[in-house]
């Protein structure tokens, strides 16, 4: 049985709400948000062998929605054809300082997610990597790469989109200083 866009998008964005609703002390807030995924891994195939503009679509549109909701940026990681570069609007590359490249996303040099975003967003750029404060990976696409340190894995409830696997994780900051280093300003 085939699955539809519109479960993909519904799925997707059930992940991603929950992604932003996980509450638990020291995260950093979820100022950028890192998507990857693998429309062939959506639809039950091989990594990179059944790709899909459709189901790369729904997971971007789910994306768009979930982060105006919550006033956070956006930046959809590329496959590894373009070494896992990234599409994110021009205003945040340039507020960012991050270094923009040459180079068009298509269906099978960038992926299904990477070409849906570079014709859904506004203004799109694509820049070579990013610290984001958390991450949803559909797939195994490996997102780690543009994660902040230090990455909390995340059981999410819906673990599938589609027929790929999610990971997710959100981000803190180091603790650093060892057992006599204070982490809260207890006076």
């Amino acid at each position: 049985m085939a699955i539809t866009q519109a479960v993909v998008y519904d799925q997707a964005r059930r992940s991603l709400d929950e992604l932003f609703r996980v509450d638990r002390m020291g995260l950093n807030p979820i100022r950028l948000l890192l998507i990857g995924a693998s429309s062939s891994e959506i639809a039950g195939g091989v990594l990179g062998h059944n790709s899909s503009y459709e189901y790369g679509e729904a997971v971007v549109r789910a994306a768009l929605t979930v982060a105006k909701q919550n006033n956070a940026d956006l930046s959809f990681q590329c496959c590894e054809h373009l070494n896992r570069a990234l599409i994110v609007e021009r205003s945040l590359a340039e507020r960012r300082g991050y270094e923009i490249v040459s180079v068009v996303p298509r269906l099978k040099a960038g992926g299904a997610l990477a070409t849906a975003a570079w014709k859904l967003l506004d203004n799109p750029v694509v820049v070579l990597s990013v610290q984001a404060d958390a991450g949803l990976d559909i797939g195994l696409t490996l997102i780690g790469m543009h994660l902040r340190r230090v990455a909390i894995p995340l059981r999410l409830n819906n673990r599938q989109i589609g027929n790929a696997i999610v990971a997710a994780a959100r981000t803190r900051p180091m603790l650093i200083g060892g057992e006599r280093a204070a982490y809260t300003d207890d006076k």
